[in-house]
């Protein structure tokens, strides 16, 4: 799975795939794509009241933003293995907390960085104050972490088992 530190990004060699799977449409067939919207649109006419032109043009910005983001991610990218099924949490585990003690107010979640997000799972940055917490304990140990309100909350690691997909 993924963990940023500094300037490297630890992937898995399938989510290095994925995403170079993403940055290859985006950097070719998709700009094809966007530039026709443009093209299409400015032959509309007046382009400072041509809404579809600004919009075409907006999505072309945001487009080559992803673009940029995975160029320096795939640089600085290196490719490692699904983690053990030890335990022990780290990147690439699905890990499940239980708020203060609570052992009824669980929260299961994947540990990897955004760009690893997927829809079936929600998805907590080994940056976050969450993923800070818990990276490294094992199952049963509790951890503690700050919110972004300056208090502390504490969670115990209840399971911690390699994503699968």
């Amino acid at each position: 799975m993924t963990q940023t530190s500094e300037s490297v990004t630890w992937l898995t060699q399938e989510a290095y795939n994925q995403l170079k799977a993403e940055l290859e449409y985006l950097s070719g067939p998709a700009r094809t794509e966007i530039a026709k919207k443009i093209e299409a649109a400015r032959e509309e006419g007046d382009l400072r009241e041509n809404g579809g032109y600004h919009a075409a043009k907006e999505e072309q910005g945001k487009q080559e933003l992803r673009v940029r983001q995975l160029t320096q991610l795939l640089e600085n990218a290196k490719i490692g293995e699904t983690p053990p099924d030890d335990g022990i949490v780290e990147p690439g585990m699905v890990v499940t907390i239980a708020f203060d003690g609570d052992k009824d107010d669980t929260l299961t979640f994947l540990m990897a960085s955004r760009e690893y997000a997927t829809s079936d799972i929600e998805t907590y940055s080994p940056q976050s104050p969450l993923g800070t917490g818990v990276n490294g304990k094992k199952v049963g140990e509790v951890a503690s972490y700050e919110l972004p309100n300056g208090n502390l909350a504490s969670v115990t690691v209840l399971a911690a088992k390699p994503y699968t997909g």
